[in-house]
């Protein structure tokens, strides 16, 4: 092989190595996209109560965890949605602000591991109370969708 040849294939090469680190870090861009999306929409639908979204939006292992109860699997954290989406109807739970900060993704293939902070208020029996939690999901992705597998928090001052 003469020189001309061994620096064109270094080229190629470099070209290939380059290209792909960039196509990867595009996908990795990509699927934190999709994620924060699917997070935003997910704290909405929490927000406002809406189980059907909710529901859609968790896997059939789910297992809820906080700070107040024991673990509890997805029938037990739907049907407390569901107790909870009939107060925000009637007026009696309402969310003044729900907001998640201090977010961070760590992806592991198809699993996704989210921190992050959850500031939220809210108003119940006329009397309103503010909280604030650090907080840990497991999100999986199912035929193309990320859906959540589980969740921790422990409430911060």
């Amino acid at each position: 092989m003469n020189k001309s040849t061994v620096i064109l294939l270094g080229l190629f090469f470099l070209c290939l190595y380059s290209c792909g680190k960039n196509n990867t870090t595009s996908n990795e861009q990509n699927e934190e996209e999709v994620l924060l999306s699917a997070l935003e929409k997910f704290n909405t639908a929490f927000a406002e109560g809406d189980v059907v979204t909710l529901s859609s939006m968790i896997t059939d292992k789910y297992l809820h965890t906080n700070a107040t109860s024991k673990a509890i699997q997805k029938e037990d954290w739907l049907n407390y949605l569901q107790k909870r989406e009939v107060e925000i109807a009637s007026g009696l739970t309402e969310t003044l602000n729900y907001e998640m900060d201090e977010v961070a993704l760590t992806f592991y293939d198809d699993a996704a591991l989210v921190t992050a902070r959850i500031k939220t208020e809210v108003k119940k029996n006329d009397s309103v109370s503010a909280y604030r939690y650090r907080v840990t999901h497991l999100w999986i992705k199912e035929n193309e969708e990320w859906k959540r597998a589980g969740f921790h928090d422990t409430g911060i001052d």
